[in-house]
C-alpha cells in the first residue's frame, strides 16, 4: 500500500471542502438547526488559511524551482 505524498495532499480540492464545510455549518447553525459554539467555525477557518497557505507555498516553490529570478546590479 503507498501512501499519499504530502503535496497529492495538498490540491485545491482540499480548501474547497474545508470551504463548503464552513458554509453547511454556518447554514445549519444560523436555522437553529444545531447549536454549537462559534469557535468551532474559526477552527474550521484556520484550517482552510493553513491549507491554502500550503497550497501557495508549494506552488511558489514549484515556479521558483523551474524558473530562477536573476537580479541584476546597477
Amino acid at each position: 500500500m503507498q501512501f499519499l505524498r504530502f503535496e497529492e495532499f495538498l490540491k485545491y480540492e482540499s480548501f474547497i471542502i474545508v470551504g463548503v464545510l464552513m458554509a453547511v455549518l454556518t447554514l445549519l447553525k444560523l436555522t437553529g438547526v444545531f447549536d454549537f459554539s462559534s469557535d468551532w467555525l474559526w477552527f474550521v477557518a484556520g484550517v482552510g488559511l493553513i491549507l491554502e497557505g500550503s497550497i501557495s507555498l508549494s506552488k511558489q516553490r514549484k515556479f521558483d524551482k523551474k524558473y530562477k529570478i536573476v537580479e541584476r546590479e546597477n
